[in-house]
């Protein structure tokens, strides 16, 4: 039995592909392109949250699934139009039925399967089997849905974008993408043109329900998705999956529900991790879906507003509401006198750093290193590394010919270091490290934060190592950095972070700059100076103490409520 893989009559909207495009489309295989399966029950869920359900009049609505794979969406689509379909005196017919489904799936084998899987459960229905293939002809469609051209506005699109990052596809395919969406923004992975080309497609008031990574939310590389949800579209429904095991197979990604929708902007209701159970989704979904906002609903928060420039925090819990407090009360961190740097990155750590004894290069031109793993409860057992340093106390590259040791080291190993990108911008430059090394930095107390971690960690340092690309720093001319290490770490940073930060699995949270530099903290002489030296005393200690939440809590003027919260952290 054999499908129509034509396309649908143009729109307008995009140009057609061309054929080396379309081969291209078909590169790679399913787990590389990231074919991961979503578990029945989140599919059927989904579909509630849109409203397409048994009880709607499904022939007049039109929905689209854009990667269907195994059909893990596209069943209980099926399933629940033909049962609405059953209630209408022709509503079994060719005439009814083919224009109500639009399904796309760029895998071959996954389309002939499926194509084949529901021409059998249309014939269950009593459907011939001519009339049955000629429906999934008009329902399903094997090809790129980025490339596809669609004749129709959608009602509903539902289901779970592929996850692929840009280096996995053809530089070829990847510059058709980006003449074709304007939000393939710096690093924007594949499901991001995904969610804009089906946000293209809706009509008015259409519902696009979603399963899939929400960093697009809080980094960098979604902003233009921001943008265009944000003029556009409301968010009116927000589900963190991140501890829910969503999919049917194990992945290391960070996925939410999403339900935006073309129209006024309104509230965005807000859950997470819910059991998967019928019972409590059913529950979950009628606080989501409620009409108006309701005290009554404390299953569902909700979050209402939303810059394109920002990222876009989402909270069922109270830690929106204490931080948003905090926001408005106190200065960003740099505004209250730190500053906030990462450790330096070399481009060729193999030719960079060793030994720091075997390094054998004039004392004056090595460091000794320090990295995520020289850290251990809260202070530093160093391991023996150093890293070479090409800078001079002016911060301009030594010259050579000043150093014969240096210049011998480095020639080396000239070969590894010429490779690099930062070396073929400025042959002259071949030697220098892609971070510029400043020797004032070495020698200056400093706060050690590491990138990825559960909980907070500042380790103080007193000046005696240079920090690596993995790890954050901070300084100050004004904090007393025992302090300042005392406040961060009893729950004030993990709070801040944990709401800016993408969420990772295992419970990790992203310790980088731009997260820490959203911290709120008052200036050190607005604390008094009974808390200055509490905090200090309590800073040069393994652990925080109920003494320094007390602290923080005056400082900050948190409220009982607020200390709760604030406690999780800790």
């Amino acid at each position: 039995m054999t499908y129509s893989t034509n396309a649908a009559p143009a729109n307008g909207r995009r140009k057609p592909a061309t054929v080396e495009v379309e081969k291209l489309a078909n590169f790679g295989n399913e787990v590389e392109l990231g074919a991961i399966y979503t578990r029945p029950e989140v599919a059927e869920f989904i579909l509630d949250l849109v409203g397409y359900t048994a009880d709607a009049p499904l022939l007049t609505y039109r929905i689209l699934e854009p990667s269907f794979g195994a059909g893990g969406f596209l069943r209980p689509i099926v399933r629940r139009l033909l049962a609405s379909a059953r209630l209408e005196p022709d509503g079994l017919t060719v005439k009814r039925l083919a224009p109500a489904i639009s399904a796309v799936e760029l895998y071959k084998t996954a389309y002939s399967s499926t194509c084949d899987e529901i021409v059998s459960v249309l014939q269950g229905e009593g459907i011939s089997s001519q009339d049955a293939s000629t429906i999934v002809s008009s329902w399903l469609r094997q090809g790129d849905f980025l490339l596809l051209e669609f004749a129709d506005d959608y009602t509903h699109i539902v289901g779970n974008p592929p996850y692929v990052r840009q280096d996995q596809i053809p530089d070829s395919l990847i510059a058709e993408y980006r003449s074709r969406y304007s939000t393939i923004y710096d690093r924007a992975d594949l499901y991001v043109p995904f969610i804009e080309r089906s946000l293209d497609l809706l009509q008015k008031e259409g519902k696009c329900g979603f399963i899939c990574a929400d960093r697009w939310m809080k980094n960098k590389y979604g902003q233009k998705l921001r943008e265009k949800v944000a003029n556009n579209f409301s968010l009116d429904v927000y589900i963190d999956m991140t501890n829910t095991n969503a999919f049917l197979s194990e992945v290391s990604a960070y996925p939410a529900i999403t339900v935006l929708r073309r129209g006024k902007p309104g509230a965005t209701r807000v859950a997470a991790n819910p059991d998967l159970d019928k019972t409590s989704l059913a529950k979950l979904c009628a606080d989501l879906t409620l009409t108006g906002i309701s005290a009554a609903t404390p299953s569902a928060g909700a979050r209402k507003g939303y810059k394109a420039n920002e990222p876009w925090l989402l909270s069922a819990d109270h830690d929106l509401t204490v931080v948003r407090r905090i926001e408005a009360n106190f200065p960003q961190i740099e505004a209250a006198g730190c500053r906030i740097g990462i450790g330096v990155a070399t481009g060729a750590d193999q030719a960079f750093i060793g030994a720091y004894d075997a390094i054998n290069v004039e004392p004056s031109r090595k460091l000794r290193l320090v990295m995520t793993k020289d850290l251990f409860n809260g202070s530093i057992s160093w391991r023996g590394y150093g890293v070479v340093n090409p800078f001079g106390e002016d911060g301009k590259l030594v010259n050579l010919s000043d150093f014969p040791k240096l210049a011998e080291y480095l020639y080396e190993r000239s070969e590894t270091l010429r490779k690099r990108h930062v070396a073929a911008k400025n042959p002259n430059s071949w030697y220098r490290t892609i971070d510029r090394i400043y020797s004032d930095l070495y020698v200056r107390e400093k706060l050690l934060i590491p990138d990825i971690r559960g909980t907070a960690e500042f380790v103080h340092e007193a000046g005696h190592y240079y920090p690596h690309h993995n790890l954050y720093y901070i300084v100050s001319e004004t904090w007393d950095l025992h302090a300042l290490r005392a406040l961060l770490q009893c729950g004030i940073a993990k709070m801040f972070v944990s709401l800016y930060s993408t969420k990772m699995r295992g419970g990790y949270l992203r310790f980088q700059a731009q997260n820490l530099r959203r911290i709120r903290l008052p200036a050190w002489h607005d604390i008094p100076m009974d808390l200055q030296q509490l905090l200090t005393n309590e800073g040069k200690k393994p652990t925080s103490s109920s003494r320094t939440l007390d602290a923080v809590s005056s400082i900050y003027q948190l409220t009982k409520d607020e200390v709760t919260t604030l406690r999780k952290f800790i």
